[in-house]
């Protein structure tokens, strides 16, 4: 008989295994630099108004605080209240802040890029963008480092580059040239420099666009399907990572790589569905991977997997009787997970539901959290954070009516925002009584009403 599927939130682990991060660096590399080291101090003295006091006497450190004791206060003002919503009368694919979060960006079905104005707090729309040759929906966006450009992609052959601000508009298609007539980049990302474009698409290929030669630069065959997710190791964007729908991430060596005899330096293997998202914690060493599997797993670049662990993710893909898109999770997937031989990641996270879409995940900021958590969108319409040493839910943001596929947190504030294919852009901000009714629902508006 035909597997039943139930639609019902995967439950988060109650005792989840966290012996790998316990044993690696990263659990003291984080623990120092989110002040949760000095432990001399009582616990009632490392409260915010106790803290605030002793800076106001001029302890610790000559009257400041440092970058631990931030670290330590912003890891206790997780976003918790609904603050702003804007609403769009189709599906929201993307949103993200653009450099240091005095700019927001979103993409919609409508085919329209909207530019927002936060610094002052508010979402203040400075302009508005038609997307060109859009197949279906603008499906990822990124922005150059320096804020001055973004490109957006679609089911397209062009990636298309345009400006943020300026009078004069510019709105350039840049040729991928691909064998496939249907071709799509799933996902973007700029260089540390802004020359080079890195893309994912469904021909198994990844792309590098050049923006200096003006050509297409590079493209490999990477993996076994769609390739759906790409990002940069770190600032020097030598390492590349790559996610698909064969289950498995790749790390590729730019100064080794060949188009003709492409070859990872290494892969890591655990998932037993494709990978939807990849986030780098900018080190050059973490990362974390969202999958169809309902699961974000953290991996150290140091611990390659055997051959054992990819021939596991290609057995448990290829056994892989549903599809992710319109069909409910199965009822084997809600019950306890159960780790595949061969799998090296150091956690895994569980508590949010990754369907319909290619739903995103990232490491907190590392300038207010020290990357202490880890959050992602939610086909619940949920945002889910969770704490990345313990592998708990440390917060869950409830407020769309449909899929949350993007989350963006403000690099320097405890601001969070979350774009849903219930056509909502809902900004998250922290309240010391998130429960109170008070002025919810003032500053709700229709991006027609801007």
């Amino acid at each position: 008989c035909p597997e039943k599927y139930y639609f019902q939130l995967v439950s988060a682990a109650t005792s989840p295994d966290n012996s790998g991060i316990l044993s690696n660096d990263i659990y003291g590399i984080v623990k120092q630099q989110s002040g949760s080291t000095n432990t001399s101090q009582p616990e009632s003295r490392m409260c915010l108004p106790s803290l605030l006091q002793q800076r106001e006497c001029g302890m610790p450190c000559g009257g400041t605080f440092s970058r631990g004791d931030r670290c330590r206060i912003g890891s206790r003002l997780l976003p918790n209240y609904k603050m702003h919503t804007l609403n769009y009368p189709s599906k929201a694919f993307c949103g993200t802040f653009a450099g240091n979060g005095e700019v927001f960006m979103t993409a919609c079905q409508d085919c329209m890029i909207r530019i927002y104005d936060t610094k002052q707090a508010t979402f203040r729309e400075v302009k508005s963008i038609s997307a060109r040759d859009v197949g279906w929906s603008i499906l990822d966006m990124a922005v150059s480092p320096n804020g001055a450009h973004f490109v957006y992609s679609s089911w397209s052959e062009y990636l298309h580059l345009c400006n943020v601000f300026g009078d004069d508009e510019v709105h350039e298609a840049l040729p991928l040239c691909p064998d496939d007539r249907r071709f799509c980049i799933f996902a973007l990302q700029f260089s540390c420099d802004g020359n080079d474009i890195l893309g994912g698409a469904n021909d198994s290929c990844l792309y590098v666009y050049d923006r200096e030669m003006h050509h297409r630069s590079l493209r490999i065959r990477a993996h076994d399907g769609d390739v759906n997710t790409v990002a940069f190791a770190d600032k020097t964007s030598q390492i590349l990572f790559s996610g698909g729908d064969d289950g498995l991430c790749k790390v590729w060596d730019r100064r080794t790589l060949s188009e003709g005899n492409p070859k990872p330096v290494g892969i890591l293997a655990g998932h037993s569905n494709g990978i939807t998202f990849v986030d780098s914690k900018g080190d050059a060493r973490y990362l974390i991977t969202n999958s169809k599997d309902q699961s974000i797993k953290l991996w150290d670049m140091r611990a390659f997997s055997s051959k054992e662990g990819i021939e596991s993710t290609r057995i448990a893909v290829a056994y892989q009787n549903w599809d992710y898109r319109w069909q409910r999770v199965p009822k084997k997937l809600l019950d306890r997970y159960v780790k595949l031989a061969g799998d090296t990641s150091l956690m895994t996270y569980q508590g949010h539901t990754v369907l319909q879409t290619l739903i995103r995940c990232h490491f907190s900021p590392a300038a207010t959290t020290a990357q202490q958590f880890i959050y992602t969108g939610c086909a619940s319409g949920r945002v889910v954070v969770y704490d990345l040493l313990t592998g708990k839910v440390a917060t869950v943001l409830s407020g769309h009516r449909g899929c949350v596929r993007d989350v963006s947190w403000h690099p320097n504030l405890p601001v969070l925002v979350s774009s849903s294919w219930d056509g909502a852009i809902c900004e998250w901000v922290y309240s010391s009584d998130p429960d109170s009714k008070k002025g919810r629902g003032k500053r709700t508006r229709s991006a027609r009403q801007q």
